[in-house]
């Protein structure tokens, strides 16, 4: 599969981990970039982050209107309908992506995948079914549309997953948010829920919250 393109940025030379980070509907990878540096990691941490850009389709709910895109959504509300194989071909592209990390030299358990919005549909099915173990898992302000057909991976069973959602947020609502939280408990998952007082965006509290995850379970992969 063709390699997405993607802005990379590594905190030190020779990175011995990598987060793919997922960006939201109509967005691009520079969409996160800035929070890199925000993220604070110690320098004893080296670590790649890799921001792809999702590919332009027509996009039902905005009149067709085309943008970048991990897939089509169809219809709006708490019962969302997507294009659901055009969500199975974004998460073979970042499957891509952690392969192509590995082969790298960046071990698997070294790779954290991270999404935003519509980026973190993708980021919750690319993770969990990767067929070597990660080393965790973020949904920022993201819903879990493929959980009832979701057929994962048995090394990924104990990956440490965190979900942040804003309490505000009128474009996913925390209902979303919850319920992928649910649904992860029911597939057997333990999953860390933590919501903020805001409305579509990641706040500074979360960065700080997002870097605190981050260099926790690195640590415990070194």
């Amino acid at each position: 599969m063709t390699i997405l393109p993607c802005i990379e940025i590594e905190t030190t030379k020779s990175p011995s981990a990598s987060v793919i980070w997922l960006h939201g509907l109509g967005a691009n990878g520079h969409d996160f970039a800035p929070i890199v540096e925000e993220l604070n990691l110690p320098t004893s941490l080296p670590t790649r982050f890799i921001l792809p850009h999702a590919g332009e389709i027509p996009i039902t709910i905005n009149n067709g209107y085309i943008m970048p895109a991990w897939y089509d959504i169809l219809e709006m509300g708490e019962s969302r309908k997507i294009n659901i194989e055009q969500l199975l071909h974004s998460v073979q592209s970042i499957h891509t992506l952690i392969d192509r990390e590995r082969e790298r030299g960046i071990a698997a358990n070294q790779i954290f995948v991270i999404g935003f919005s519509q980026g973190g549909a993708v980021a919750y099915h690319a993770a969990l079914t990767y067929p070597e173990k990660l080393a965790g898992v973020m949904g920022l302000s993201t819903y879990f549309p493929t959980a009832d057909t979701i057929d994962c991976h048995a090394s990924n069973l104990n990956i440490p997953i965190k979900i942040f959602h804003g309490s505000r947020d009128p474009m996913v609502v925390e209902s979303l948010g919850r319920q992928a939280y649910t649904d992860l408990q029911t597939l057997g998952y333990q999953v860390d829920y933590k919501n903020y007082p805001i409305e579509h965006e990641v706040c500074q509290k979360e960065v700080s919250d997002i870097s605190l995850f981050l260099q926790y379970h690195l640590k415990s992969n070194l």
